[in-house]
């Protein structure tokens, strides 16, 4: 695979496991932008089935816009039909990477890492409510505010709004991460 040139065409998923202080386990679906490094999402609930899924994809989509390409590991959720169905009628080409090689979605593995030592291990979380709004908080910082050495110094959100091929001139609707409202960007 080859690095994405522009923001849109390649995003990532992954899942990554935490528990509520009662020891009620939860799942997150960590969604980037492989070009950016924008976090478009991280989904928090205690099942997140491949249907769950494809609903969260399509929200993206209509915000984002439809990636060339997405990058997962094998798990069920991701393997389901519902997943292939969608990838089909989507007609977006699914990348499963070889099973026990992390490495080879390294773009959501690094961010995974992130996420876990900035924000899991540093917060006990008393209910799945306030773990969306500590995650949504955190994404809004990750995106917005941290500049990133990956990125020569910029936060994801300024190397998404790069002037590239087919982004000149164009508004895209992004959802705020702290609330339910929209944000417009303007390329």
């Amino acid at each position: 695979m080859t690095i994405p040139q522009e923001p849109g065409q390649r995003w990532s998923l992954d899942f990554v496991s935490d528990a509520l202080i009662c020891g009620r386990r939860f799942r997150i679906l960590a969604v980037i932008d492989d070009f950016s490094g924008r976090n478009l999402a991280l989904v928090a609930d205690t099942s997140l089935s491949g249907g769950r899924v494809t609903r969260e994809l399509t929200t993206l989509v209509e915000c984002y816009r439809k990636p060339l390409m997405i990058v997962s590991d094998n798990g069920t959720e991701f393997t389901s039909h519902a997943i292939l169905k969608w990838a089909a009628d989507m007609q977006i080409e699914w990348h499963y990477i070889a099973p026990g090689k992390p490495q080879q979605n390294g773009f959501v593995e690094s961010f995974n890492g992130r996420l876990r030592d900035e924000c899991l291990n540093e917060t006990l979380f008393t209910s799945l409510t306030q773990a969306r709004q500590i995650l949504a908080d955190w994404r809004e910082d990750y995106n917005t505010v941290r500049p990133h050495s990956q990125l020569d110094g910029r936060t994801p959100d300024q190397a998404a709004r790069q002037v590239s091929r087919g982004y000149a001139s164009e508004t895209l609707v992004i959802p705020s991460s702290s609330s339910h409202k929209k944000r417009e960007l303007s390329f």
